[in-house]
């Protein structure tokens, strides 16, 4: 039997689909890159997010990419000359986690935002810590799913260590649709007692983008709306308690939102909600004294020395409302793969 002799450009065209399948296959899961000031994360080829560890009074996530890949938090103080957006409240970094009262010093506000205008803003400005990064204790991408561990250090104006966190962030290969993480935080007191005080600026924070908030400057209705577990929705959700909350509105044109989740086995779940009508969101479960008008320190939660205290959370972001996302259902979904 003749041997059969086939063009050279067959031969080249199978080793180009050859490698074309190996590109696909090392393009999809979550890949996670390592940079002098970030971590890059892009899900099946495609980049969700990047958590930045350095050049901020916290860490934080920006920019934060949802469903068809669209972003859902807002630009500033990221890009500081960011347009069609209000440039207000400049610690509000896209998504991160942080709290207002914490040995009475204020990890939520940046000392940067107070100015020197005034003896009161200088005093304020004093009472500033910043959260910075300490090291990483895992960083691992994979076919189905993504992992970051880091610890960090919540640093008084003096430079006092008051308390460590160590926070565990695990995002998995979805469809281009739907992007849902997990995002747990310890946080450790050292030799002395950490009391996490009852304040509404708090805790585990977005600033969505700002075509999806429900009003916009002076009372100028949006088409954002908030829904939460309990039915309540919309300006009768802020300092609410309920076991998930979302927020949804039209970004370029389509409706797209986030979901935050709330783990039972949380302190004080269901957590109550810090969330506004101008476009901040964050599951706040501390601040009792302004949500329910109940006694001041009524919302103070004390780490005793030596001890910690963690709380888990999920995010689903999503095309829709929350009833075309069936979020209800995903909440129990939740429950079910993270007992």
């Amino acid at each position: 039997m003749a041997k059969r002799v086939f063009p050279v450009w067959v031969s080249f065209l199978g080793l180009l689909a050859t490698s074309a399948l190996a590109a696909d296959s090392k393009s999809e899961g979550v890949k996670i890159t390592e940079l002098p000031d970030k971590l890059r994360v892009e899900i099946n080829g495609q980049l969700f997010t990047e958590y930045h560890f350095k050049g901020a009074p916290h860490v934080y996530f920006y920019p934060v990419l949802g469903a068809g890949g669209l972003a859902i938090t807002r630009n500033y103080p990221m890009v500081a000359d960011s347009e069609g957006e209000e440039h207000d409240h400049p610690h509000h970094r896209s998504l991160w986690y942080s709290h207002g009262a914490v040995n009475g010093l204020d990890f939520w506000a940046e000392s940067s935002s107070f100015g020197n205008s005034s003896k009161a803003q200088a005093a304020s400005a004093a009472k500033v810590g910043k959260i910075l990064h300490d090291k990483f204790l895992n960083i691992k991408s994979g076919a189905d799913s993504g992992v970051i561990q880091s610890t960090d250090n919540w640093v008084g104006p003096d430079g006092t260590v008051v308390c460590t966190d160590e926070r565990t962030f695990r995002v998995y290969a979805r469809p281009a649709n739907e992007r849902l993480f997990d995002f747990d935080v310890t946080l450790k007191a050292g030799e002395k007692d950490v009391v996490l005080g009852d304040t509404k600026e708090g805790t585990f924070a977005v600033r969505i983008a700002e075509t999806m908030r429900l009003v916009h400057g002076k009372n100028k209705p949006g088409q954002g709306h908030i829904v939460q577990s309990t039915g309540v929705r919309d300006g009768e959700t802020w300092g609410k308690a309920a076991e998930w909350c979302d927020y949804y509105g039209p970004v370029n044109d389509k409706t797209v939102g986030i979901a935050i989740f709330d783990h039972p086995k949380n302190p004080r779940h269901p957590t109550t909600w810090h969330v506004r009508d101008y476009g901040l969101f964050a599951a706040n479960p501390f601040g009792l004294h302004d949500f329910d008008k109940m006694p001041a320190g009524a919302g103070d939660l004390t780490i005793p020395a030596g001890k910690s205290v963690t709380f888990r959370y999920r995010v689903y972001l999503h095309e829709g409302d929350d009833v075309e996302a069936k979020v209800a259902g995903r909440y129990k979904e939740y429950v079910t793969d993270v007992p």
